[in-house]
C-alpha cells in the first residue's frame, strides 16, 4: 500500500487520503496549537501560499503525544488554526505519530530517515516529511528546521511538479 491508499479522516471528519492530493509536492506536519514550535504555523502557511499555485500544498496532523499539546477538539483546533495564524492548507484528524496506535500514514512516513541518516519515531511536533508529486517521500525535517528553512524550501522547489 502506497502513502496515497491509506485511508484518512479531515479534520471535519470526512473521508479522504493524501491521493486527493496525487501529482502535488506535499509537506505533511505533525502539529499542536499549544507547543512552543506553534508559532511554525506562519511559515507554514507561507510556504503553501507561497508555492500552492505550482503545485504544492501543506498537510496538518494534529498530535497530542507530545506534552499533551494539542488537547482541543477538531472543532477547537480548525478555530485555532484559522483565527490565530490563518491556516488555509488541509488539515486532517488527530491521530498517533508514534507507538502502538501510530496511524499506518506515519508507520510510512517514519521509516524515511532524516538528514542524519535517522528513521524511526517521531522527536516532537512540527516534524516534517516532503512528498513528492508521485506519493515517494523525498525528506524529513526535524522540529527544530522551521518552514523556511533555506534547506527545506529548497528540497520542495525541486520536487515541485512540473
Amino acid at each position: 500500500m502506497g502513502i496515497y491508499d491509506i485511508p484518512l479522516h479531515t479534520l471535519a471528519g470526512e473521508p479522504g487520503s493524501l491521493g486527493d492530493f496525487a501529482g502535488r509536492t506535499l509537506l505533511v506536519v505533525n502539529v499542536a496549537s499549544k507547543c512552543g514550535l506553534t508559532p511554525q504555523y506562519t511559515g507554514l502557511e507561507r510556504l503553501h501560499e507561497r508555492y500552492a499555485d505550482r503545485g504544492f500544498s501543506v498537510v496538518g496532523f494534529p498530535c497530542n503525544q507530545f506534552g499533551g499539546q494539542e488537547p482541543g477538539t477538531a472543532e477547537e483546533i480548525q478555530e485555532f488554526c484559522s483565527t490565530t495564524y490563518g491556516v488555509t492548507f488541509p488539515m486532517f484528524a488527530k491521530i498517533e505519530v508514534n507507538g502502538p496506535g501510530r496511524h499506518p500514514i506515519y508507520t510510512e512516513l517514519t521509516s524515511v530517515p532524516d538528514a542524519d541518516g535517522e528513521a524511526g519515531d517521531i522527536q516532537w511536533n512540527f516534524e516534517k516529511f516532503l512528498v513528492a508529486p508521485d506519493g515517494t517521500v523525498v525528506g524529513r525535517f526535524r522540529p527544530g528546521v522551521t518552514p523556511e528553512d533555506e534547506t527545506l524550501v529548497a528540497a520542495i522547489e525541486k520536487h515541485l511538479p512540473g
